[in-house]
Parts: C-alpha cells; sequence; structure tokens
C-alpha cells in the first residue's frame, strides 16, 4: 500500500505548484457552473491537489484558488440564469435533468430564500441547479453572493485541511509505519463518511422544505414578504 501511495502522492507533487494550484481552481470552478458540476468531481479534484500542499503559502494559495474558482462558477450560473435560463430550462439538457428537479430548486428557493443558498452548496444536485435558479429569481446578485461566499469558504478550508492533513500524515509516518498507507486511507474514508452524513443531517433538517418543494401545493410565500427580503 505504502509503495503505491508513494507513487500517487509523488506523481501529484511532480506537477508544477502554480499549474495544480490553477487546475484545482479550473476544476472548483467547472464543478459550480450551471450542470457541469453534475459530472465533474469538484470535491476529488480538491482533495488530490491538497495532498501535495508544502508549507503554508501553497495551503492559503490553493484554498484562495478553491474559493475563488467557486465564486466564479456560481457568478457564472448566476448570469446564464439571469440572461439565458428559460432557454437552458427547455433545453435538451435542462429536460434531461428533469422538471421535477427544477420546480424543486425553485421552490425550495422561495421557501428558504437566502439560507437555501447557503445549504445548497453542500447537496447535489442542488449545488448546481440553485445558482442558476436563482439568476432566474429576482434576488439581486449581491445577495446571492453574500450567501455563498461563507459556504464556498468553508468547504474549501475542510477539503484542502482534510487532504494536506492526512498527506503529511502519511509521509511522516511511512518511515516507521509498513501499514502507514491503510491509516491515509481511512482517514480520507472517514472524512468522506462524514461529509456523507452531514449531508444526510442537512436533508433530514430541510425535509420540510424539500417535501414542500417536490409537491405543486406548496404554499409560496407572500410576493411581498420575497421582495422585501430581496
Amino acid at each position: 500500500m505504502n509503495e503505491i501511495l508513494d507513487w500517487i502522492l509523488s506523481t501529484v507533487q511532480a506537477v508544477d505548484p502554480v499549474a495544480r494550484t490553477l487546475l484545482a481552481g479550473l476544476g472548483i470552478m467547472l464543478e459550480t457552473s450551471v450542470l457541469i458540476g453534475l459530472v465533474v468531481p469538484g470535491d476529488t479534484i480538491v482533495l488530490v491537489a491538497a495532498t501535495a500542499v508544502e508549507g503554508p503559502v501553497e495551503y492559503f494559495a490553493l484554498v484562495i484558488a478553491v474559493i475563488t474558482g467557486a465564486l466564479i462558477g456560481e457568478s457564472i450560473g448566476f448570469a446564464l440564469g439571469r440572461w439565458f435560463g428559460p432557454h437552458i430550462l427547455h433545453s435538451r439538457l435542462g429536460r434531461k435533468l428533469g422538471e421535477d428537479n427544477w420546480h424543486r430548486a425553485q421552490r425550495y428557493l422561495d421557501r428558504r430564500g437566502g439560507p437555501a443558498i447557503f445549504i445548497s452548496r453542500f447537496l447535489p444536485v442542488l449545488h448546481s441547479l440553485i445558482p442558476l435558479t436563482v439568476g432566474m429569481s429576482t434576488m439581486r446578485y449581491r445577495k446571492f453572493i453574500a450567501w455563498t461566499v461563507p459556504a464556498c469558504v468553508i468547504w474549501a478550508f475542510a477539503y484542502v485541511t482534510v487532504g494536506s492533513v492526512a498527506a503529511e500524515g502519511y509521509r511522516e509516518l511511512s518511515r516507521e509505519l509498513h501499514w502507514a498507507g491503510y491509516l491515509f486511507v481511512a482517514v480520507i474514508a472517514l472524512f468522506l463518511i462524514a461529509v456523507w452524513g452531514v449531508k444526510k443531517l442537512i436533508v433530514r433538517s430541510e425535509a420540510k422544505h424539500m417535501e414542500a418543494a417536490k409537491g405543486p401545493d406548496a404554499t409560496a410565500p407572500d410576493p411581498s414578504e420575497l421582495d422585501a427580503d430581496r
């Protein structure tokens, strides 16, 4: 196991740090852009890039690149929703995603407003649809970005920290423990299980809003309340 991990980590580290950081930022930008997030594994890209971090400069550079890429991707989704939302909704790709998912995102946003933007960053499918859905609504960009920035910051620090700390710990332990590779895999696996568990808890806590979001007769908030909030 150690030999395989040494080869993988060495291969990632062999990539120029600047190029590696920019690629991670690009990957997360694509992951958070409209619909692309359904096929581009941004979390995996960031975790892999984080394993090659050496020192605080590279750590914070990667965090900043990931946050910037995420915000650019979210902004692209918002802009596309504002300018081309109906065309995307009725396009072949939009229809393939399913009308139920679009209505779910729209009604969830209507019921929860800003918190839906923050929460959706940690949920599959919704994190790709919400920026586009917000763009099609009357919500202003400054409010959208105010809710999505803290979510992107938390996400970036979590993934970069776990990837870099796990890899650094492995490199130190692998000199003395032949089973250090299994420990590294266990740490990453536990983190991913924890992420999955947190997502389950979020879905459970938001169940009443999401269930209402699925129904055609869900009660929408008063338009004047939405306008005042936005």
